[in-house]
């Protein structure tokens, strides 16, 4: 659970602000959307091979 102490003197639109930034740095709404539905175990290891492929053609094209 993601919780924000709301300072004093701070405002509650940059309390918000901070809470935004947590939630989706936690990943609770990507979790959520992959939780919605039901993803055969092969279409998760050819998406996991297709973003491996995505990441190597990544590093090296920075390496050239």
């Amino acid at each position: 659970m993601i919780g924000v102490t709301v300072q004093e003197s701070e405002s509650i639109d940059r309390a918000l602000r901070r809470f935004k930034k947590k939630y989706e740095r936690s990943g609770i709404l990507k979790e959520f959307k992959r939780r919605t539905f039901y993803t055969k175990p092969s279409i998760t290891s050819r998406m996991a091979r297709i973003k491996a492929v995505r990441r190597q053609q990544r590093i090296s094209k920075e390496m050239q």
